[in-house]
């Protein structure tokens, strides 16, 4: 979610913290080996609610620090108040294939540093089911098995901000602070999810065809629609 210059500390939300705590008192997932592991469960950061637990799949989004910009906050700032938290989503992702600020992930050298990124670990620490890189944002689904969702985000976010802020010569934030999951809850809403993330260049009416997307995942799949090896 956006967050206002020169806020060092994510804001006071209770609405958000009475969310999670009703959320904690529920979950069975986070045991006392997930805790050790470094997994959450239930958390926030003042902006948006996470689940981190082992053995799940999960959505996420990551998108470029400037996308939300500044100076056209009254713009975007009022569906954040919204009481349906997945039409905050719907909303925040339609802002998000409008394509503003500088879209760094536009160039080719630095969308393809973020996909060898995601894909270092593939197989071997996760496993992703879709990825698409957008010009200002990114989507992917990964399968989290012993390592938890934040710890993989602030890998990812760390080692590509640092490869992409030296291709363009440029010091300072790269990413958002924060990030979407969505828990992916059965087979049906996890096609649902594919095939919206390998969807998103062509609804925000950037190719035809998925297939033509450089960065992503659809590319890569066979005529069973299974991801190459």
């Amino acid at each position: 979610m956006p967050k206002p210059p020169g806020e060092s500390q994510p804001p006071s939300n209770p609405g958000l913290r009475r969310l999670i705590l009703s959320k904690q008192a529920y979950d069975l997932r986070l045991n006392n080996k997930a805790r050790e592991a470094g997994f959450r469960g239930w958390h926030e950061r003042g902006y948006l609610p996470h689940y981190d637990v082992p053995n799940v799949t999960q959505l996420v989004t990551i998108n470029l620090a400037d996308s939300f910009p500044v100076k056209r906050r009254a713009e975007w700032e009022e569906f954040l108040c919204l009481s349906d938290k997945s039409e905050v989503r719907r909303q925040l992702e339609a802002w998000l294939d409008r394509g503003l600020g500088d879209c760094w992930l536009r160039q080719p050298q630095i969308a393809e540093a973020v996909e060898t990124e995601l894909l270092s670990a593939h197989h071997a620490d996760y496993e992703l089911r879709a990825w698409i890189i957008m010009p200002n944002h990114c989507h992917f689904i990964v399968d989290v098995w012993d390592t938890p969702l934040s710890r993989l985000i602030k890998k990812w976010k760390g080692r590509t901000a640092t490869v992409a802020n030296r291709l363009i010569g440029r010091s300072g934030q790269f990413w958002q602070a924060d990030y979407w999951d969505t828990l992916i809850q059965g087979e049906k809403h996890l096609l649902q999810a594919v095939r919206y993330v390998e969807n998103n260049p062509t609804k925000a009416n950037l190719i035809r065809d998925p297939k033509e997307w450089r960065w992503g995942s659809a590319r890569r799949k066979d005529k069973y629609n299974r991801l190459a090896e």
